[in-house]
C-alpha cells in the first residue's frame, strides 16, 4: 500500500487548477451559496443531494453542474459519486434530524471517507465548529469526531472551524432577529455572557472557495472568525442597534438548559431539537486560535456591525439566497419529497373544492405568495391558533414563515408545510404537512381551465387519526371555503 505522501504525489494536480469538485450539502445553507462561487471560478461541480426533488439550482448554473442522488448513510448509494473527482467539500450534518445525530454523523463521515478513498480525489475541505475548549458540547464533540474520521482518508483534509455564522437566513441570525424583534424586554439565561467570534457567511464562502486545491493547506485545520469577540448579549444588542430598536436584557442564573431550550423554541422559529443542541453549544466559548490563514488566503473578514448592515439590506430587499429552514427537516426520519409527490386516495379523507377564477394571473400570484407574512387569506386567527397548538405538541408551528415572499420551489418551507411540487406555468402547488398530526396531510392547488381546484387530503393513522379528521372537519369547511373564495376573487379586499 502506498504511503500518504506517495498517494498524494500519484494524484498530483496543479495548484488552483480548474477541478471537478464534489459538493455535499448542495441543498444546505452554505452549499447553496458556495455552488455559484465554484461555478464562477470555472470548476465543474458534482452536486451530491439526498433528494433531487429538493434541488432547484438556477438555470444559469445547470450547464456547469452534474447532479447525483446519494445518501451518506447508505454506502451503496455512494457508488453514484464519479471516480474522476479531484476534490470535495463536506458540508453535511444531522443535528436537527435525530436525537442520535452523533452516531449518524460519524457513520456518514466513515461512508464518505471510504468511498472517496476509491476515487482520484486528493483534497477534501470540511467546514466544522471551533473546538478549542477541553469540555465540548455534544454538537461540537460530534463535529470534532467527524474531522477525526475524515482525516483518516487517503486524501488530504483541510478543516475550517467556524464559530457563529452570521448571514441572512442562517439559524444563528434568525434566532437573534426573532429575539430582538419580538422582545423589548428579555429575561435571558446566563449563557448570554459566553464569548464567541462570529463570522459573516460571505467570508466563510471566500475561505472555502479559495481553499480547494491549495496544497499549502493540506492536512491542516484553521479557526476562522471575524475581527470581533463578543458575548451573545452583545450580539443581540448589536442587532437592536442596527435596527434602531431599544432593548433591555436581564440575565438570570436560574434558567436550566431545558428551560433555555424551551425559551428559544417558543420565541424563535427554531425546532426544539435544534434549540437543545444550540443551547448546549452556547455554554462553550468559540474564540479563534491565532493563525495566519487570513494572510495566506488574502481575506479580511468584516466585523459584526458591518455584516449586520449587509444582512438587514438583504432581508428587507427579499434577497435571501438560502435559509436553514429550507435546508433542514424537522422530522425524526428525514423527509424524501419523492415519497409524497403522489397524493394517495385509498384510505384517505379529502376536502375538494373548486371555484371559477376572476383572473388566472391574480390567483396564481396569490397562491405563490401564500403563508409567511401574507398568511392564508381567511380566518388568520385559526391558522395562528393551529400553529400555537402545534408548538405545544413539539411541532414547528407557523414561525418558520417562508424564505421569499413570492418565489417558491420544491423543498422550500411555507410555515408548517413543505413544498413538494411547484410549477407556476402548469398552475400546480403541492404542500405536505410537517405539523404534528395523527396521520399525513397534503394541500394541493391546481388550475384546470377556468377553475381552481383546491384539495386537502388526510391519511389517518389509526383511530386517533379518524377522530382528528372529524373533530377539525367543521373548521375546514369554514377555512377552506373562505380561502378558495379569496384566491379566486379579483378584488384586493378580503
Amino acid at each position: 500500500m502506498l504511503a500518504r505522501h506517495e498517494i498524494g504525489a500519484s494524484r498530483q494536480l496543479p495548484t488552483f487548477a480548474l477541478m471537478k469538485i464534489l459538493l455535499t450539502g448542495a441543498t444546505g445553507y452554505v452549499g447553496k451559496r458556495l455552488l455559484p462561487a465554484l461555478v464562477r471560478n470555472g470548476h465543474k461541480v458534482v452536486c451530491c443531494v439526498r433528494d433531487t426533488h429538493r434541488f432547484n439550482p438556477p438555470d444559469s448554473l445547470r450547464q456547469s453542474i452534474e447532479v447525483i442522488e446519494c445518501d451518506l448513510l447508505d454506502p451503496e448509494s455512494l457508488n453514484s459519486i464519479p471516480d474522476d473527482i479531484d476534490g470535495a467539500f463536506y458540508l453535511v450534518h444531522s443535528m436537527s434530524a435525530s436525537s442520535d445525530y452523533r452516531d449518524l454523523e460519524r457513520t456518514s463521515a466513515v461512508h464518505f471517507r471510504e468511498r472517496l478513498n476509491r476515487t482520484r480525489a486528493r483534497h477534501v475541505v470540511y467546514l466544522s465548529g471551533i473546538v478549542n475548549e477541553k469540555s465540548l458540547s455534544e454538537h461540537l464533540g460530534s463535529r470534532k469526531q467527524v474531522e477525526t474520521e475524515l482525516a483518516g482518508g487517503r486524501f488530504h483534509l483541510t478543516t475550517f472551524r467556524a464559530g457563529i455564522i452570521i448571514g441572512s437566513g442562517s439559524a444563528s441570525f434568525e434566532i437573534i432577529r426573532d429575539l430582538v424583534e419580538k422582545l423589548p424586554l428579555m429575561i435571558a439565561p446566563r449563557w448570554l455572557y459566553t464569548r464567541c467570534q462570529p463570522i459573516a457567511v460571505g467570508d466563510v464562502i471566500r475561505f472555502l472557495e479559495k481553499a480547494i486545491g491549495n496544497e499549502k493547506l493540506y492536512a491542516t485545520n484553521y479557526d476562522i472568525g471575524g475581527p470581533d469577540v463578543l458575548s451573545y448579549k452583545q450580539m443581540l444588542l448589536g442587532y437592536a442597534k442596527a435596527r434602531a430598536l431599544r432593548r433591555i436584557i436581564l440575565v438570570v442564573p436560574v434558567m436550566t438548559p431545558r428551560l433555555s431550550s424551551y425559551w428559544l423554541y417558543f420565541i424563535t422559529a427554531t425546532s426544539y431539537k435544534l434549540a437543545q443542541a444550540l443551547v448546549d453549544s452556547m455554554k462553550v466559548e468559540v474564540v479563534c486560535r491565532h493563525s495566519d490563514i487570513n494572510e495566506m488566503l488574502d481575506i479580511r473578514p468584516v466585523g459584526y456591525a458591518a455584516a449586520l448592515q449587509d444582512i438587514v439590506k438583504e432581508v428587507e430587499s427579499n434577497q435571501v439566497v438560502s435559509s436553514w429552514k429550507d435546508a433542514l427537516v424537522e422530522a425524526d426520519s428525514p423527509l424524501r419529497l419523492s415519497d409524497f409527490i403522489e397524493v394517495p386516495v385509498h384510505g384517505c379523507f379529502a376536502d375538494r373544492r373548486s371555484r371559477a377564477m376572476a383572473n388566472r394571473q391574480v390567483t396564481l400570484d396569490r397562491i405563490w405568495s401564500i403563508g409567511g407574512r401574507t398568511g392564508w387569506y381567511y380566518a388568520g386567527w385559526l391558522w395562528k391558533l393551529r400553529g400555537f397548538f402545534d408548538k405545544l405538541a413539539g411541532g414547528v408551528g407557523l414561525r418558520r414563515g417562508r424564505t421569499h415572499p413570492t418565489r417558491i420551489a420544491a423543498g422550500d418551507v411555507v410555515d408548517f408545510w413543505r413544498v413538494l411540487y411547484a410549477n407556476k406555468t402548469e398552475g400546480r402547488l403541492l404542500l405536505f404537512a410537517e405539523m404534528k398530526l395523527p396521520g399525513e396531510a397534503w394541500l394541493e392547488f391546481r388550475i384546470e381551465g377556468p377553475l381552481l381546484i383546491q384539495t386537502a387530503t388526510f391519511r389517518p393513522r389509526g383511530l386517533a387519526g379518524r377522530l382528528y379528521w372529524y373533530l377539525v372537519y367543521p373548521f375546514h369547511g369554514m377555512i377552506f371555503n373562505g380561502m378558495i373564495s379569496r384566491l379566486c376573487t379579483e378584488s384586493d379586499k378580503p
